[in-house]
């Protein structure tokens, strides 16, 4: 009997996750643009500054978050990449790849799905330049030709998870019911007219306050549909089967964004305010004394027991 209602509970926290009849303000399956030949073409063609005037607090916010530099990370992101081709598709027997000249979009979509979804509209030349980049960044850190690493980082973090990744791309989750992001349109809480020339609408993204939406990067597994499954992050995963099965109900947002106070400085565990709501920590010290020989006599050690209780709806660490 537990076990049918835990079935129960489940299925109807996993429908509240996603709306059935929400109805966003979707269209048709847009013509795709052409792909971008270059980083800088594909950096501009999602470049956040645009938004500054309007939402400088917002993009301020973002500005700090690790989504601003998906790619480069904290850096630790950029030398992950070049360890998953280098240990990983260099090694794989069908990977195709020998060389970085071999490398493609569809290789580092097992990274890029979730670091930089925006590759599918690049050419294979973009994902070279992006290898090429981030080696060219290492190198010239260990030639301690500062100008240089800065430079190809400015670079490497002008291709990030800016604003028109998740208010437009990634906008809208169930297309068959809400229909597909327009190329003409922000997507947010609101609809209407948009003060922007290129983007001239607004129209509301039914799931973007839900915890679903970042479950499309913040996931539960491997991504089964490319060819070799990868995914780092799981919190998505745990938060439904831990939290939201044993009645949870606030979502990512509540969290990162609302009570935080970050709003779209979306930290996770290595904040401040983000520890604080984590995490109980209770810490013990003490000394001993005892005695390791005759010659050294008798030795003071400090022991220190530190206890962690997890306070958030999802496992940690993630990704």
């Amino acid at each position: 009997m537990k076990h049918v209602l835990a079935i129960a509970v489940l299925c109807v926290a996993l429908c509240t996750l996603t709306p059935l009849n929400s109805f966003g303000a979707g269209g048709p399956k847009p013509e795709p643009l052409p792909k971008a030949k270059t980083i800088a073409e594909l950096a501009e063609r999602y470049d956040s500054s645009r938004c500054i005037d309007c939402h400088e607090e917002a993009h301020d916010e973002w500005s700090e978050s690790l989504h601003s530099k998906s790619i480069l990370g904290s850096p630790r992101t950029a030398p992950t990449i070049i360890t998953a081709i280098e240990k990983g598709l260099k090694r794989f027997e069908y990977s195709g790849v020998k060389d970085d000249s071999d490398i493609t979009v569809e290789h580092l979509m097992m990274c890029m799905k979730c670091h930089l979804p925006q590759l599918d509209e690049a050419t294979d030349d973009v994902a070279r330049e992006i290898v090429a980049t981030i080696r060219g960044w290492q190198q010239a850190y260990k030639d301690g030709d500062e100008d240089k690493a800065e430079e190809l980082e400015e670079t490497i973090a002008s291709l990030n998870i800016g604003c028109m990744v998740c208010h437009n791309k990634m906008a809208l989750i169930h297309k068959y019911a809400d229909g597909y992001p327009q190329p003409d349109t922000v997507y947010g809480s609101q609809e209407g007219d948009h003060e922007d020339e290129e983007l001239p609408l607004m129209a509301e993204a039914p799931a973007l306050g839900e915890a679903i939406f970042c479950g499309q990067c913040h996931g539960h597994g491997p991504n089964f549909e490319l060819d070799h499954p990868s995914q780092c992050a799981t919190a998505y995963g745990s938060y439904l089967f831990s939290y939201v099965a044993h009645g949870g109900s606030e979502t990512c947002q509540e969290c990162h964004m609302e009570k935080s106070g970050l709003g779209h400085n979306m930290q996770a565990y290595n904040s401040e305010e983000m520890i604080e709501m984590a995490f109980d920590v209770k810490v013990e010290g003490r000394s001993l004394f005892w005695r390791k020989n005759k010659a050294e006599g008798v030795l003071p050690i400090g022991v220190i027991d530190v206890e962690l209780y997890n306070k958030t709806g999802h496992a940690i660490p993630d990704g």
